[in-house]
């Protein structure tokens, strides 16, 4: 019962040492002495050392027989739970994962297309110092991702009319390495196959999946906050004041890179970490170890030139704007209408973080009955402070709880091998069936019964492929009803890899209707004469999604439905003979109609296109206008003089 405990009074050295001499690979099976087979099994309680203690192996008490609790490997365990096979089977798994929907799901508003086109017009204007769509500063979030994003578009040889996928690359590869870090991270209490469950985890939850798919800032702060936080756990374990160079260089270096991507996030997280630890060990001294002086200085160093020159650029304006309006702004109210009452990041994470909740309730006994382990300790130190803020933030947004999942992991993994949900009683494993088996079930439906809502066909591979991945996730459900947890991953695994592929890869893409922006710049290419968009001129009134803005171009202006008038009836038009349309909304056709009335405008509805903006949920039917005695259909006819 108390092998997580009684492993960590080995100091780190002397404990690597027990593992060279009994020639093992796997470091928790220094634990198994006396076991019939010690490949068949390992203990959780790989936790490296206890901070601050001098007691060493023998001085731990040991446990009695009855209180064991051991666990069979299934054989892909032993298979992969190694450190060169773990690695593998994670990046096979990720781009699983990650890479369907990459190159056909449209830009996803807001916030994605905000990002494009803001690195769209540093790539445009050879500024990459100042943050801008079209003409407004974009002073909310620092450059990091924007670099990255850029970069991405030149190393893949593109340009400024890069497709969407090439923007998306920093968020897959952030995804990725969040996996892989993990691993990394959780090796330092585990050994590698409870590590390889830790990454896969952060693998299959909803939110990861989601998130590489978005070009922004938060899978790319999600990986540099897991390094960081293997990092200093590595440093805490040892519990020495004598400085470590290596693991000091990684843990500025990674809250350096975040904070570029996104301001103190990620510091906050870290901090209270390292908060976290010193209060509940009631010590301080460990964290000499990560050199703190030299490595603020570097930490300095990092960060400083880009937010100096930002400084001057703007002349202080982006950290009003940044702190003041926009961090601040989301602490006292919830913004652009995404506030919530505390402990809904609670109940969200229940969907988001999944399957991982089902196994967290069934190894909640076993979690508890570990509490005073260092890796007990780890985790709720780095869970517990940043939750309680993130609850009491008055905006709150699923993807804020991100780089908290690893720390919820990490102790399920742990107690999942040591056989967590053989002994829980029939309601629990009830329940955490229930948890495990309904996304997949209901994503299943939504797919098939989704498109008929919007007015459009199911694709028939998504929908069965999403079945598929549902009756994997009720195989999961059935396992982790009958017994030990651990044997239900496989098939949740299973279910998470067909849900991906069905929904990124087919579904989600198959739902035309919500994809309003691609639809409307494909009718702005058939219209006669105006099938070039570097030199069609557009305007928009009614319809100011940033999807639309990025995929037409940095000129699409957004004005009044008078300003698209008059923009119509510039004689300019006529003489340069360029192609102007204004898409107006349904909703300001009429104040349109009548502006065009006034000046003596008569307009001509070249297309129309209608659909449902996923921002609200509004119905849109957007008519695209060109005057009347535009020339239209000369490239059609090749009549040039009749036209």
């Amino acid at each position: 019962m108390r092998r997580w405990r009684s492993v960590c009074h080995v100091n780190a050295h002397e404990f690597y040492q027990m593992a060279i001499v009994a020639g093992m690979s796997d470091i928790s099976k220094v634990h198994m002495q006396g076991k019939a087979d010690p490949a068949e099994h390992e203990s959780v309680g790989a936790s490296r050392s206890d901070p601050g203690s001098g007691e060493g192996n023998a001085s731990a008490p040991e446990s009695s027989a009855s209180e064991q609790v051991t666990l069979r490997k299934p054989f892909w365990l032993k298979v992969f739970g190694h450190d060169l096979t773990a690695p593998f089977l994670l990046l096979l798994l990720s781009l699983l994962l990650f890479v369907p929907g990459q190159w056909t799901v449209p830009p996803l508003d807001r916030d994605e297309p905000r990002y494009t086109q803001a690195t769209k017009q540093m790539l445009e204007t050879n500024d990459y110092i100042d943050i801008r769509f079209q003409e407004q500063a974009r002073h909310k979030k620092p450059v990091g991702i924007y670099w990255l994003q850029a970069a991405a578009v030149k190393l893949t040889g593109h340009d400024v009319d890069a497709p969407l996928w090439v923007y998306r690359l920093p968020s897959m590869i952030g995804a990725v390495l969040s996996v892989l870090a993990a691993f990394w991270m959780a090796r330092a209490f585990l050994g590698p196959a409870g590590a390889l469950l830790v990454g896969g985890f952060v693998a299959l939850a909803i939110i990861v999946g989601v998130e590489a798919r978005l070009a922004k800032t938060d899978a790319m702060l999600f990986a540099t906050v897991i390094i960081a936080q293997g990092a200093l756990a590595r440093i805490w374990l040892k519990g020495t004041e004598q400085r470590m160079w290596g693991l000091s260089f990684l843990f500025w270096t990674a809250l350096a890179a975040g904070v570029l991507i996104k301001g103190p996030v990620g510091l906050m997280v870290v901090g209270f970490t390292v908060a976290g630890l010193m209060i509940m060990g009631r010590k301080a001294r460990w964290f000499k170890a990560a050199s703190p002086l030299i490595g603020f200085v570097w930490f300095v160093l990092l960060v400083s030139p880009w937010f100096v020159a930002i400084w001057i650029a703007t002349d202080g304006t982006f950290f009003t704007e940044a702190i003041g309006r926009d961090l601040l702004g989301k602490v006292g109210q919830g913004q652009e209408g995404h506030g919530a009452p505390p402990f809904t990041h609670l109940g969200a994470m229940f969907g988001i973080f999944w399957p991982l909740p089902a196994f967290f309730l069934i190894s909640i006994p076993l979690i508890w009955r570990e509490r005073k382990s260092p890796l007990v300790i780890f985790s709720v130190a780095w869970f517990l402070p940043t939750w309680i803020v993130f609850e009491l933030v008055a905006t709150k947004l699923p993807h804020y709880t991100l780089p908290i999942l690893p720390a919820l992991a990490l102790p399920v993994a742990a107690a999942l091998m040591e056989g967590a949900g053989q002994n829980s009683g029939k309601w629990t494993r009830r329940i955490a069936a229930v948890l495990l088996a309904l996304p997949p079930v209901g994503l299943a439906a939504i797919s098939f019964a989704g498109p008929f809502v919007l007015g459009a066909w199911p694709s028939p591979p998504g929908a069965v492929v999403v079945a598929i991945g549902a009756v994997f996730g009720i195989a999961a459900a059935s396992r982790l009803f009958q017994g030990a947890a651990l044997h239900a991953f496989p098939a949740a695994t299973l279910s998470a890899v067909c849900v991906a592929l069905g929904v990124w890869g087919f579904v989600g893409p198959a739902l035309t209707p919500i994809w309003v922006s691609p639809r409307l710049v494909a009718a702005l290419d058939e219209i006669p004469g105006c099938g070039n968009g570097a030199t069609r001129q557009v305007v928009t009134s009614g319809f100011h999604e940033p999807s639309f803005i990025f995929l037409e171009g940095t000129g699409t202006r957004i004005i009044s439905p008078k300003g698209a008038a008059e923009f119509l009836a510039d004689p300019q038009s006529v003489d340069s003979g360029a192609c102007r349309v204004a898409a107006i909304e349904s909703r300001e056709e009429t104040a349109f109609l009548e502006a065009a009335k006034e000046i003596g405008l008569v307009p001509e509805v070249r297309k129309r296109v209608d659909g449902l903006n996923i921002n609200g949920g509004d119905d849109v039917d957007i008519a695209l206008y060109q005057k009347a005695d535009t020339t239209t259909g000369a490239e059609d006819n090749g009549n040039v003089e009749q036209q």
